[in-house]
């Protein structure tokens, strides 16, 4: 149902302070999927320095999931020397290294030619004049800002803006705790201002990123102590308690100046004190009810309770993870920040990435390297206009969408944790994003496939699709179709007739548009099971949603018709459990229920559950069952750490039996009853790689994603490999398990039952 914009105050006003909704999906056999919370819910009117009050904070507003693609910049200081990375204010300070002797050729000893006259302004070692002070176009120089936006705009961005301050302590704006600013010195502009206005006159949101922690906590490890306070301020030696002091005075000098839509942090702020991260976000969030606007506020450690965003640095999970995530990536491999010789990526790498991304149920934030002079070179620009050129044809199926069921099918993996390249696919490779109403599936090929496409995931043993009224291809201009009349479904998948076997235009994807006379089809197919887990508002199992396996926030369930701390009744399937929390985001006092409890009343959490998750019952040994075969995960018995695991005809053995025991980090631990080892990956990522068993020793490669696709039917994920257990079809007794990626296929689910 739609309905016209509302206020943040006018939601307030309806909902009350601490309100929250979200969109929850239905998935197979009516259980409740949960999604991201909508930002246009918001929390509370007024925000306490507390983790239980800013974790009530809505984390992914509803126009940052829309957005989708956004672009910052490592923009600075560091872009004069041009040499190695943006970290050369470092290691220009560490004898021996290549910034070192790069530095002491060029400019001289650090001892005499320090990183500060960067910033002043010297003479190198040939006499040239060296500074950091780029000049405006309207002043002769090369830096618009204008320019800059309106190449965000054609890049399709939705977000943008700028480093305003990295690891080495200069502020790009007109700071009056910190004189090392690029109005106090150096260019002799407030450079924060002049990208955040001429960005929000193009309608985009603004970014302010933020690397400030790693200043005082590790990064002039080896610049000497300075004498001189100023100095000491600089180069991060001021002593613990000032910095972070200092830490907390700058952003709040960047949210009154700037008034951020996104302030994004990079690591370290584990190591500020509670008090000052919880001081930013109460008053970031306040200050935002203020203005009556949603704002995001994203972290790589120390927000996780605090209503933030979670980042990964250039990566992304390999499978579709909730709550809703962000990544930032570099368009090089090389450098954050503009270096001589600097290369890039391919438009494939960066533009699967970004669809593979918001199929995951993310967002990317993709950063550029301009030249110390303010000129964006040539080759990133054509990288830019060309992921803007796909996003203007292409972009519904981008834009304002949201994560389906499933993420997509295909041979190539992308993801799985930090540091990992981007990927480009190839016309094998599907991915899956939704219309928001829930009644169009987009499919996006990440090739031309030829003359016909099979979607094996849409397989007749899965979906039905009696619903479905339309087939499309998304032609070469917006808004415009091809009608793909000529479709089959079977057990195989569902095969469409392409207009040509050779691509009809040139793109790096293609997109096929299903469109249905209703809500998308549930995922799974088969007939109905009864729910992991059910939770109702009245005692006697009255007014209530089913859950599946999975985390719920306060804006999810009340979502799915579970208002804020009502749960009076609750029901729990033999193997599984609900943990209840006190407060929203998963915080607070806890209580578990393993069993059915008709009125809460009786034991003391009566109306107190605000989030709560669903997971396997860790001490109840399990049966995990092949869906193709039948056949059970066997140990083999007391065997040696490294022997494969395998499969069985079921029959109570305790080799047969396991423990799913959950980290609290999304991810579990898979015990065997008899040898007590866990199934490990043991980093094998290549199709038909043997799963294995060792003793625990928390690695990611001993840790699973176990993910409902429906009936009770789980795809088993490892961190590590990012494949999943494959039975390996109609197979014998005493075949080994492999490793596989998701294409959808039954011989990858596993029912999990008790033993």
């Amino acid at each position: 149902m739609s309905r016209p914009p509302v206020s943040r105050r006018t939601l307030l006003t309806a909902l009350g302070a601490g309100g929250a909704a979200a969109a929850v999906g239905v998935g197979a056999g009516g259980v409740i999927r949960p999604l991201p919370a909508h930002a246009a819910i918001p929390g509370p009117s007024n925000y306490t320095e507390s983790w239980a009050s800013v974790g009530q904070h809505p984390a992914a507003a509803e126009w940052f999931q829309d957005a989708k693609f956004g672009i910052y910049y490592h923009w600075g200081v560091f872009s004069v020397p041009a040499f190695a990375n943006e970290w050369y204010p470092r290691n220009m300070y560490n004898a021996g290294s290549g910034e070192n002797n790069h530095h002491r050729n060029t400019y001289g000893e650090p001892s005499a030619w320090p990183y500060h006259n960067f910033i002043n302004g010297a003479n190198d070692r040939s006499g040239r004049f060296v500074q950091f002070a780029p000049r405006l176009r309207s002043a002769g120089g090369n830096f618009d800002p204008n320019e800059w936006a309106q190449l965000f705009v054609d890049a399709g961005a939705k977000f943008a803006g700028p480093v305003a301050e990295h690891h080495d302590g200069f502020s790009m704006w007109n700071s009056q705790v910190n004189e090392w600013n690029s109005v106090a010195r150096g260019p002799r502009l407030d450079l924060l201002k002049l990208h955040t206005d001429a960005i929000r006159a193009r309608g985009l949101k603004v970014l302010v990123a933020m690397h400030h922690a790693f200043n005082f906590t590790g990064f002039y490890q080896w610049a000497p102590q300075q004498s001189d306070p100023s100095l000491r301020k600089l180069y991060g030696q001021l002593g613990t308690a000032a910095e972070e002091q200092l830490w907390y005075d700058k952003l709040r000098e960047i949210i009154d100046q700037s008034q951020p839509d996104i302030i994004w942090q990079d690591f370290d702020l584990h190591r500020i004190s509670e008090a000052q991260r919880l001081r930013f976000l109460a008053y970031y969030y306040n200050r935002a009810v203020a203005w009556d606007k949603e704002v995001v506020a994203t972290y790589k450690d120390g927000l996780e309770r605090g209503g933030a965003v979670y980042d990964y640095e250039r990566g992304g999970p390999a499978e579709l993870r909730e709550p809703y995530w962000l990544t930032d990536d570099s368009i090089s491999s090389s450098s954050w920040c503009y270096t001589v010789g600097i290369g890039y990526y391919t438009l494939n790498q960066m533009l699967h990435s970004l669809i593979d991304r918001v199929s995951k149920n993310g967002n990317m934030v993709l950063n550029i390297a301009p030249m110390a002079d303010g000129t964006i070179p040539a080759g990133q620009q054509t990288l830019l206009r060309s992921i803007g050129d796909y996003l203007r044809r292409f972009g519904e199926s981008i834009y304002s969408t949201r994560a389906w069921t499933t993420f997509g099918e295909g041979p190539t993996r992308m993801g799985g944790g930090y540091f990992v390249a981007p990927v480009a696919g190839n016309a094998q490779d599907i991915r899956f994003t939704r219309s928001k109403d829930n009644r169009v599936l987009y499919a996006t090929i990440l090739g031309w496939p030829g003359s016909s496409v099979n979607i094996t995931t849409l397989s007749s043993n899965r979906i039905n699709l009696s619903s479905l009224t339309g087939v499309q291809l998304l032609d070469n201009t917006a808004g415009s179709y091809v009608n793909l009349p000529n479709r089959t479904q079977d057990a195989s998948g569902l095969r469409i007739t392409l207009p040509s076997a050779s691509a009809p235009f040139s793109a790096p994807a293609y997109v096929v548009k299903l469109t249905f006379n209703g809500p998308i089809p549930t995922l799974g197919g088969g007939t109905s099971v009864s729910p992991v887990v059910s939770v109702y508002q009245n005692t006697g199992y009255d007014s209530g949603a089913n859950l599946s396996i999975g985390s719920y926030t306060a804006a999810q369930l009340q979502s799915a018709g579970i208002g804020l701390r009502s749960i009076s009744s609750v029901r729990v399937t033999a193997g599984h459990q609900l943990v209840g929390y006190a407060n929203d985001n998963f915080s607070g006092t806890s209580w578990t229920f393993n069993s059915d409890n008709s009125d809460l009343r009786n034991t003391g959490n009566n109306d107190a559950i605000a989030s709560l998750r669903v997971t396997f019952n860790p001490s109840t040994y399990l049966r995990i069952t092949n869906v193709t075969n039948g056949l059970a995960l066997d140990s083999g018995g007391n065997v040696a750490s490294g022997s494969p695991l395998k499969q069985w005809t079921w029959d109570s053995n305790s080799n047969l039996q396991w423990q799913i025991v959950d980290l609290g980090t999304g991810y579990y631990r898979i015990v065997n009853r008899t040898n007590g080892m866990v199934i490990d990956g043991f980093g094998q990522t290549g199709n038909g790689a043997a799963a294995q068993q060792a003793a625990w020793n928390g690695s990611n490669n001993q840790q699973w994603q176990i993910t409902d696709q429906g009936n009770r039917r789980y795809r088993i994920t490892n961190r590590g490999t990012g494949l999943v257990l494959d039975g390996g079809g109609q197979v014998a007794s005493g075949s080994t398990v492999k490793q596989w990626s998701w294409d959808g296929n039954t011989n990858l689910m596993w029912n999990i039952t008790t033993a």
